[in-house]
């Protein structure tokens, strides 16, 4: 395993330090640190998007991934969503595969079906031929940054990236997978060769969110989204000690740090160890169980964020609106609570009805 594998320090750069902004009403930013803001924060996973009208109009005949090397359309995607549903945060509009892509990986992401790489990683000579990201690879993305930092006002900025077990089952597979079957046979039958590919990929991470944060975001977010695929021991063993690297190694930032993944409620303990200042939780375990388990585990009081099944979205009004006050009185059992989804925002979702989610969770 490479000596790598413990955690970087962080060192933020006198341009992180300028570019950090004091936002003391902003209520996501209280919430994250456990505090009692005068409303509930919410804001949507994949709120920047496909289902907003104006993000289909921009995009049009623009790839995916071109639009997010543009500093400009970037950053006004980003904003869309904050001006439509009155969020109280923006999310970077990026996507996990974007430091692989910058960095000279053959990935692509193909409409329908998601990331496809071309050539799968499954060897140690493909894991030492991984390319290292370097901070001027992703340039552009900072750049749109600091666009949205001058024009958010006082609403924070959450940057992102992919998780090292995330990104390396799509190395590994070489696109979305059910069953991660190639991923997980790597990991048990060649542990060293996981462990740097693993490694090298937290490093991928660290270098992409910490060109985020030197450019300005308030807060981070670290998605694994297909960690829920794996045991707890699984993720003890082979995933943990390589997210708390990517989390150790922008700790010296003092801003929030939210991990998720989907399918998770058997990890929860384990992610909040690998680091997280706020855990995202979907749909599947209510949120004061949540919070149970996580208070039980630890020596703080957990701060979490979720969970609004996104399919509920398509339900009738006083469904959904009785899902959203169960979620707001059961976010109350935790130290913080974001109000969120427990995934993100379907593509045919009425925008309108995030607007009034939004609404009525600044009511409660």
């Amino acid at each position: 395993m490479s000596s790598s594998l413990s955690p970087s320090p962080a060192s933020p750069s006198p341009a992180a330090t300028a570019a950090r902004r004091a936002l003391p009403s902003s209520p996501l930013l209280a919430a994250a640190r456990g505090e009692r803001p005068a409303r509930t924060p919410v804001w949507f996973m994949r709120q920047a998007g496909r289902s907003l009208p104006e993000y289909r109009a921009l995009r049009e005949g623009v790839p995916m991934l071109d639009a997010c090397f543009d500093p400009e359309m970037l950053a006004e995607i980003t904003l869309q969503p904050v001006r439509r549903h009155g969020v109280d945060a923006a999310i970077l509009f990026s996507d996990i595969v974007v430091p692989l892509k910058a960095a000279g990986v053959d990935i692509d992401i193909v409409p329908g079906t998601g990331p496809v790489v071309a050539e799968p990683i499954r060897d140690l000579a493909a894991v030492r031929a991984l390319p290292v990201l370097e901070t001027g690879q992703v340039a552009k993305v900072a750049d749109g940054v600091r666009l949205l930092v001058e024009r958010l006002g006082e609403t924070p900025l959450i940057g992102f990236a992919g998780a090292p077990f995330t990104l390396a089952s799509y190395l590994i597979e070489g696109g979305p997978s059910r069953n991660h079957e190639h991923t997980k046979a790597l990991m048990h039958a060649e542990p060293a060769l996981w462990h740097e590919l693993a490694d090298r990929l937290a490093d991928v991470a660290l270098t992409f969110l910490r060109a985020q944060l030197d450019a300005g975001v308030d807060a981070i977010q670290l998605f694994d989204s297909w960690a829920g695929a794996l045991s707890e021991r699984d993720y003890r063993e082979f995933v943990l000690p390589h997210s708390a690297k990517v989390l150790a190694g922008v700790a010296g930032y003092g801003v929030p740090r939210i991990h998720f993944g989907v399918g998770t409620g058997e990890l929860l303990v384990a992610m909040r160890e690998a680091g997280a200042d706020v855990v995202g939780v979907d749909w599947r375990v209510p949120l004061d169980e949540a919070a149970r388990r996580l208070a039980a585990a630890g020596t703080a009081a957990p701060v979490v964020q979720g969970n609004l099944d996104p399919a509920l979205l398509y339900a009738p009004w006083p469904v959904l609106e009785a899902e959203v006050r169960r979620i707001v009185g059961e976010g109350r059992a935790a130290a913080g609570h974001v109000f969120n989804l427990g995934h993100g925002v379907l593509p045919g979702v009425d925008p309108d009805v995030l607007t009034r989610v939004a609404g009525l969770v600044h009511e409660l």
